[in-house]
Order: C-alpha cells, then sequence, then structure tokens
C-alpha cells in the first residue's frame, strides 16, 4: 500500500525516535465513546513550571457529527488555548480523499490537502493553502515489489527548485532507506534489520554535501517494550515500557548527555 513522502523511513526510524520519554511526566488517555463512534483524547503535562501545574491538550475524533457525510479527524485545544480542526472527506470521486484543516482563528491559514489513491500502488496527496492555491506542496509515492520510491515539491520548484526524493527497500529482515532532501543537499540513510522474532537493530544518519556527516545514531528494541540507542554526539537513552494491565501502561526513559542525565515517565489508559 502506498504511503506518504515522510514515511518513507519510518521502517528504520520508529525504532529509534518512538517512545523514549525522557523529561517530563505525562498522562495520557484515549477512550472511545458510545456517541456515534466519537473518540476523546487528553494528555496533561505534570507539572512543567510553577505557572500551570496540569496544561493539558484535548482531542476529539468524530467519524460522524450529528450525521454529517464527512468526517472530523481532529478537534484540538492545546495547553496555550490554540484550536485545530482538521476534517475530510473520502471518496469525494473514486480514489479521492480531500481534507481540510485550520487553526479556527486566522482564514489564511485554512489549508486543503487533496489525496489520490486512484493509480493502483501510486498515492498522489497535494496541499495547499485555500485563499493562495500557489502556496503549496505536493508529493509522489509508488511501490513496486519490495521497492517504494517517492518525490516532494513546493512552490519553488516553479523557480527553477529541485525537488526532494526518498526511496526505501525491504527484503526479509532487511530495511534500508535514503532521503535526499533540501535541494539535494542533504542525505538521510536509514537501516533496519529483525536479528530475532523479538529483537530489532536500526541505524541512521544524516549527511550534508557541504558538511559531511553530521549526526548519526543506533539503536535496537527488543519485544516492542525495551529500547536503547547511542548517538554521534555522545547521548545515550535507554526505555521501557510495561503494559500494566489492558489498556494501563507505563513508559519510562533515561538519556545520558552532554547536559547531564534527564528522565521521564509517561501513563496512558486507553
Amino acid at each position: 500500500m502506498p504511503i506518504k513522502f515522510a514515511d518513507i523511513p519510518k521502517e528504520a526510524t520508529a525504532i529509534l525516535n518512538d517512545d523514549y520519554v525522557v523529561s517530563g511526566y505525562l498522562f495520557k488517555t484515549k477512550q472511545k465513546t458510545s456517541w456515534a463512534g466519537a473518540v476523546f483524547s487528553s494528555q496533561v503535562d505534570l507539572f512543567p513550571d510553577d505557572k500551570c501545574a496540569t496544561p493539558a491538550k484535548l482531542t476529539w475524533k468524530l467519524p460522524k457529527p450529528l450525521g454529517a457525510p464527512f468526517t472530523i479527524d481532529k478537534l484540538e485545544m492545546d495547553k496555550g488555548g490554540k484550536f485545530k480542526l482538521e476534517a475530510s472527506k473520502d471518496k469525494v470521486i473514486p480514489g479521492l480523499k480531500v481534507e481540510c484543516k485550520t487553526d479556527l482563528a486566522d482564514f489564511n491559514k485554512v489549508v486543503i490537502v487533496d489525496t489520490y489513491t486512484g493509480i493502483k500502488d501510486a498515492q498522489c496527496i497535494f496541499e495547499c493553502k485555500a485563499t493562495n492555491p500557489m502556496d503549496f506542496v505536493a508529493e509522489a509515492t509508488y511501490d513496486k515489489g519490495a521497492t517504494t520510491c517517492g518525490l516532494k515539491f513546493g512552490a519553488a520548484v516553479l523557480k527553477g527548485g529541485l525537488p526532494d526524493f526518498g526511496a526505501r527497500f525491504a527484503s526479509g529482515p532487511f530495511f534500508c532507506s535514503l532521503m535526499a532532501t533540501k535541494g539535494l543537499s542533504t542525505f538521510d540513510l536509514a537501516a533496519s534489520y529483525k536479528a530475532t522474532p523479538e529483537v530489532k537493530v536500526a541505524a541512521s544518519c544524516q549527511a550534508t554535501a557541504k558538511g559531511g556527516l553530521g549526526s548519526a545514531q543506533v539503536g535496537a528494541v527488543c519485544k516492542g517494550l525495551y529500547k536503547v540507542k547511542v548517538a554521534m554526539d555522545g547521548s545515550a537513552c535507554v526505555s521501557l515500557k510495561h503494559d500494566v494491565a489492558p489498556g494501563f501502561s507505563l513508559l519510562g526513559g533515561l538519556k545520558y548527555g552532554s547536559k547531564g542525565v534527564t528522565y521521564g515517565c509517561q501513563l496512558s489508559i486507553e
């Protein structure tokens, strides 16, 4: 199935970046209600500063609000009191999904996203400002067997700019990806390997045409619960997830770096 351009390296980067809570304390909930399948989520930061002990982010997902023929994918209020609204309508025509995103404050910031999957093994996305269609970002990805390739570009390409390119290859336990972005001046390489049914290892690095190797990291995950990684800057992180009961989990992490040791914890209820 075709994926978004940004998700091309995700098979490896998820091992290296996801589920590392190494600072602060979070409390997350996610509950499906009986009101037309609506889902309510909350995220509370515990004691981040002296101004507010429990700033929160609240999110609703409404599959069919009041029987409407569209979906509210996100109605969110963050801890600063700012809003986000994302709504979508699938199958406007066969293979076409249309989304609308707004901050409910500035009409000039309303964004329209068209996703077309009517071509076999391909996905095309066009995103633009509702009031200025020339302020756009477009991308396309295509699957062919074990390989996925894609490109992404904005309005700068009309003035001679270069698009971003990406490709990935997966075969058995092995996965690798290469992303060339910022006018083909920045290159991101990521790879992962399933060493055993319970253990996966991954590595990534970024290099620029002028500066050479800028960053790199390697990591591993065991049973999807225990994670460790080390980076080129000398930092190291560990993470542990424990399922206390169905729908009740604890996630803790620790990081050692140039600024000393930091740690964090997240409690999730679903």
